[in-house]
């Protein structure tokens, strides 16, 4: 019997990430909950980590600004070239949060329609935490950020994006 093959194939399973750990759904009559910009403070700064293939990726929100705050996302290709960007904004509409964001091509193509975006609506608020259908964003450790994003494509199952950042200085 040949065990390192078995190991390394067990270690392979448990280090991918499970479906839908972090990200939450909600029935369509879901009412959100009520929250407010204030209650996000936790977010603001900038943040780097590891992201899609292991290339780093990087995460910055500014404080409110009026019922808004803005972030940014930007994977990199490499250690010398962007990937895509992200341009988000956290707003409070109707008492609750959303959060909308567009992507955007390294060379500042869109992936939405010009006047599309995508729309994640706040599902639950807690103490460092922010559910929003199909997007996570949550304290991780002291000095840690999770955003998770649950994606589908093209008739394929939902996979779940984990991006785990560390506050920068």
């Amino acid at each position: 019997m040949r065990v390192w093959p078995m190991f390394a194939t067990a270690a392979a399973l448990l280090a991918m990430p499970l479906s839908a750990q972090e990200t939450r759904t909600a029935p369509a009559d879901h009412t959100p909950p009520p929250a407010t910009l204030e209650e996000m403070g936790w977010l603001v700064g900038q943040w780097r980590g590891e992201g899609i293939g292991g290339a780093t990726a990087y995460e910055s929100w500014l404080p409110p600004s009026g019922d808004t705050m803005v972030g940014t996302f930007v994977q990199q290709a490499d250690d010398t070239a962007i990937r895509f960007t992200e341009h988000m904004y956290l707003i409070e509409e109707d008492g609750t949060l959303v959060l909308r964001l567009k992507h955007f091509n390294a060379d500042l193509t869109g992936w939405e329609e010009k006047d599309d975006m995508l729309a994640f609506h706040l599902i639950a608020v807690e103490d460092c935490a922010a559910y929003f259908r199909a997007l996570t964003l949550r304290c991780d450790g002291e000095n840690g950020l999770l955003a998770a994003v649950r994606m589908t494509r093209e008739g394929k199952p939902a996979d779940e994006l984990v991006f785990r950042f560390t506050r920068m200085e």
